[in-house]
C-alpha cells in the first residue's frame, strides 16, 4: 500500500539523519599568510575583507582538502584554496591552490585577470589531475566584472598547470554561471568533462584529447517556474536556476557513464546516456533519449550531487530542506519511498552546497548558509561553515540505500493486514480508529528494529 510505503520511508529516515560528523568548521575563515604583516596590508587594501569570504566547493585528493571560495564580493583573497586532513585544528587557515600569485587580482579596469579568477566547484580525477571550473566573474553581488570562462587542469602530483582551455565565447553568455562539473576519466588520455550553466540552462562537453568543446541544450535543463520559491532558515526567495546537479555512473559494457543531472529550480531527476553527449552530432539530435527519472517532491529543490561508484548511491542535497539524501541507482523506481536522508539539521546543515566521495570512499559535504550571506547578513558569532564527513557504509546505513536493510516480512503483511481492515470494516467509533493507527505504529517500530543484516 501506498501509505505503508511511504510510512516505512519516513521511519527508516528517522533512524538515519545523524549519519555525518562535522570535521571543520568556521565562523569565518581565514588564510595562512607569508606573515601577519602581509596579511594587515591585505586587510588594509582591501584585498582580504574576511566577512566576504564563503566556502562553497570541495574536493578530496590524497591528504588535502580542497576549497573553492567564489568571488561574490570583493575582498576575496583567494578563490581555490587547501587544507590538510591531518590539520589538528577545528578551523585551519586556508592556503591558497597553487600559490598566492595565482589569485592576484588587480582593482584596476580592464586589467589582465589572474591565473584563476572564481571557480565555484572542481573535481579531482582518478588520473591525478584537478579540474578547476572557473566562471570568470568577479563580485557577482556587486560591481561585477566578467571576464572569460575558462576550464584549468593542474598536475596534483607537483600542483602545474597542465593546460588552461578558454571556453569559447559561442558556448557561454553573460547570463551563464558555470556552476558544477563532472569528469569522464576511466580513460586518462580520452576524458570527458561535463560542465553544468546554470544561467543559461546548458551543458557544455569538453574533450580532453581533441581538446574542444560543444554545447547541448535540451528543455530538461530549464528551471521549473513551479519550483522557484525557497526558504532557508526562514529566509524567502526566488531563484531561476537551471542545470547544477551532475553526476557520472561507473560505465557500462559499451564504456560509456549515465549521466545523472537536475535543475536547482525544479524537483526532478533526469539521466542521459554519456554515448549522446561525446558525439557533438548526436548531442544535437538524440533529445529523446533524455529520461525523466522521478520527483523529489515537495521542497526537493537540490542543488548538487554526487554518484559512489563503488555503491551505486546518488547522494544529493535538498537545499530547503538542509538535507542529504540518496538513491539507490540500480532501484528501477526513482520515488520519495525510494529515496534515503542521510542526514538533517536546521543547525550544522543549513545550505548543503557541496557533495564528493573521496577514494577511499569517504563521504564529505559542505554547508555554507549562502543564501543568508546574500541576501542577509551572517553572524559572525556563530559558526557558518561547516564540512562533515563519514565513510559512505555509514552514511547510508538504515536508509532506502543500505542494501543490507531488510525488513521483517511477516511484520510487513501484518501491518498491510491491519491497515487494509481498518480500512474495509465498517465506520467505528473515534477510540477504535485510534486504536488501530496505534497498532499500526507499533507494527511499524517493531518492523524497523527487527531489521536484520545479510
Amino acid at each position: 500500500m501506498r501509505v505503508l510505503s511511504y510510512l516505512l520511508a519516513i521511519l527508516s529516515s528517522t533512524f538515519a539523519m545523524d549519519n555525518l560528523r562535522v570535521a571543520f568548521e568556521w565562523k569565518q575563515v581565514d588564510f595562512e599568510y607569508p606573515s601577519s604583516e602581509a596579511r594587515q596590508e591585505a586587510i588594509d587594501n582591501r584585498d582580504f575583507v574576511p566577512e566576504n569570504n564563503l566556502p562553497l566547493g570541495l574536493e578530496v585528493h590524497g591528504d588535502r582538502l580542497f576549497i573553492t571560495l567564489p568571488r561574490w564580493k570583493s575582498g576575496v583573497a583567494a578563490s581555490l584554496t587547501y587544507i590538510k586532513l591531518t590539520d589538528p585544528s577545528d578551523s585551519p587557515k586556508l592556503r591558497p591552490y597553487p600559490n598566492w600569485e595565482a589569485h592576484k587580482l588587480s582593482q584596476t579596469e580592464g586589467s589582465d585577470p589572474p591565473e584563476i579568477v572564481s571557480p565555484f566547484r572542481i573535481r579531482a580525477d582518478q588520473c591525478g589531475r584537478l579540474w578547476v571550473l572557473d566562471t570568470g566573474v568577479v563580485d557577482a553581488l556587486g560591481d561585477i566584472r566578467f571576464y572569460a570562462a575558462q576550464l584549468l587542469i593542474y598536475d596534483l602530483h607537483n600542483d602545474a598547470l597542465l593546460r588552461r582551455y578558454m571556453i569559447p565565447k559561442d558556448q557561454y553568455t553573460t547570463d551563464s554561471l558555470l556552476g558544477n562539473i563532472a569528469v569522464e576519466d576511466e580513460n586518462c588520455q580520452d576524458a570527458y568533462a561535463y560542465l553544468a550553466d546554470l544561467g543559461d540552462a546548458g551543458l557544455i562537453v569538453y574533450s580532453w584529447a581533441n581538446q574542444t568543446s560543444w554545447l547541448v541544450k535540451h528543455h530538461y535543463f530549464n528551471m521549473d517556474p513551479m519550483a522557484g520559491n525557497f526558504n532557508v532558515a526562514g529566509l524567502q526567495f526566488s531563484w531561476s536556476d537551471g542545470i547544477l546537479g551532475v553526476a557520472l555512473s561507473a560505465p557500462d559494457a559499451e564504456g560509456y557513464s549515465t549521466l545523472y543531472f537536475h535543475c536547482l529550480t525544479g524537483v526532478h531527476q533526469f539521466s542521459i546516456n554519456t554515448k549522446f553527449l561525446r558525439n557533438p552530432t548526436l548531442a544535437q539530435n538524440s533529445f529523446k533519449e533524455f529520461k525523466v527519472l522521478g520527483s523529489r517532491g515537495p521542497r526537493g529543490q537540490s542543488n548538487v550531487s554526487f554518484l559512489d561508484k563503488k555503491t551505486g548511491v546518488l547522494f544529493y542535497a535538498l537545499v530547503s530542506l538542509n538535507a542529504i539524501a540518496c538513491w539507490k541507482t540500480t532501484n528501477p523506481s526513482y520515488t520519495m519511498e525510494s529515496q534515503g536522508r542521510v542526514y538533517m539539521s536546521n543547525v550544522t546543515m543549513v545550505f548543503p552546497n557541496d557533495i564528493k566521495v573521496d577514494a577511499n570512499n569517504n563521504l564529505w559535504v559542505l554547508s555554507d548558509r549562502l543564501p543568508i550571506f546574500m541576501y542577509s547578513r551572517l553572524n559572525q558569532s556563530d559558526v557558518n561553515f561547516r564540512i562533515l564527513t563519514s565513510p559512505v557504509a555509514d552514511a547510508i546505513r538504515n536508509t532506502s540505500c543500505d542494501s543490507k536493510l531488510v525488513i521483517s516480512p511477516e511484520l510487513t503483511n501484518r501491518i498491510k493486514l491491519n491497515m487494509q481492515t481498518s480500512t474495509t470494516e465498517a465506520p467505528t467509533t473515534k477510540g477504535n480508529s485510534s486504536e488501530s493507527v496505534t497498532l499500526t505504529l507499533a507494527l511499524l517500530l517493531a518492523a524497523f528494529f527487527s531489521v536484520r543484516l545479510i
